[in-house]
Order: structure tokens, then sequence, then C-alpha cells
């Protein structure tokens, strides 16, 4: 979990390695979630995130936490494409976010009911291939086989299946619900909406963070 600056002592760490302590910001974001949609592309499609990285970068760490919202089926095989992306290629996951967020109503009830699971899977692994990640590797690792497992299971999960279970496991300790949430510190803001803009962002940045 988080540690706010102020209980730094608490933190066992070499002045000569890091920082007694940062600030953290975690956005809690569902990729079928039009809400969450809109919260990431004020913070990582504008220049918000050059303030994040260039102003605050030194003492705020700022992390997209993946949140499933089981209620949308299609939530979960979005986000196993996010962690198939983590594992294929870490650095391109929010180009990868970035790309599926405007796609997000492709993934949406009405779009996904009538066709397999792996076929969503096909489409998700495509969309992180139009951003440089290996299509092939992420499918392979999204892909649910439709024969029993050597031990006769039929629940054999996919590539992904153990960390996502790690994801999901995390979460849980946090308590969130609905998406977006932000909990900067260690505590849930209420405050932090999917409607402010850069300016509303970058004025709270300044009262809770500083320069």
């Amino acid at each position: 979990m988080a540690l706010p600056p102020k209980f730094a002592g608490q933190k066992l760490v070499s002045s000569a390695i890091q920082p007694a302590a940062v600030h953290t910001l975690e956005l809690y974001l569902d990729y079928v979630c039009p809400f969450s949609a809109k919260m990431f592309k004020t913070v990582y499609t504008t220049p918000l995130r050059k303030t994040l990285l260039d102003k605050h970068g030194s003492n705020l760490v700022t992390i997209f936490r993946q949140q499933i919202q089981p209620w949308h089926p299609s939530s979960t095989l979005t986000h196993e494409a996010g962690v198939a992306v983590l594992k294929t290629a870490p650095s391109k996951f929010l180009d990868f976010s970035t790309a599926l967020f405007e796609k997000q109503q492709d993934f949406f009830d009405v779009n996904v009911v009538n066709e397999t699971r792996n076929a969503t899977y096909k489409r998700l692994a495509k969309i992180a291939g139009s951003v440089g990640v290996d299509e092939e590797k992420v499918y392979k690792l999204l892909e649910i086989s439709d024969k029993p497992a050597e031990d006769g299971s039929l629940n054999t999960g996919n590539g992904v299946t153990n960390d996502l279970k790690v994801l999901v496991k995390m979460n849980r300790l946090t308590g969130v619900h609905v998406t977006p949430t932000v909990i900067f510190d260690g505590v849930v803001n209420g405050e932090i909406s999917s409607s402010w803009t850069v300016e509303q962002w970058e004025e709270w940045l300044g009262k809770n963070v500083g320069a």
C-alpha cells in the first residue's frame, strides 16, 4: 500500500538509494467504463501527463490500477489483454491502454455477445499489435484451449490467469467498487472526478503535491 510522506519514518530506506517517501496517486480504471476512459484521456493524453512527469515526477508516483467490473463480462477479457501486454512489452502498456480506451465501445456488451471468447481475444491482440506489441505473443497468452488439461481439469485458464488473480487480490484490499476511483497516499479521494479538466488537476496537484 502507499505510504504518505508524513509517515516516512515507518519506512526502512537508504537515502543514498531513494527518497524517504513520495506521494502515490492511484487511478482505478476499467477498460469498458466510459468514465474511466474520460479520466484516462485527461491524465495520460493531454499536457497533464507532462506535468505529472516533469513537474511532480520527483515526488509523485502515478499508478494505473486495472479494476475489473464483472457485470460487464468483457471487462475481464480486456484486462487480461492488458496483463498480456504487461508480460510481453511492459513499456507499451500505456500505449495499449490508450488505443483500447479509444476503441472501448467495440467491447461493450452488444458488440461481444455473439462472438466467442477467443475471437474477442484476437481483436484485443490486434489492438496490441497496432501499438507495436507482438500480436501473436499476446494472443498466445490469452487463448483458451478447448481441450482438457493433462489432469482432466476443464477450467484451464490461460497464460495470464495467475497474474490477473494477483491484481484482483490487490484491489480487494482497498475495497474499491466504482470506477474511476482515485486513491491518494492510501486514502480514497472522492473529490477527484472524471469530469475534471487539466486545470483542475493542476490546481489540485499544486496544493497536495507541491512543486
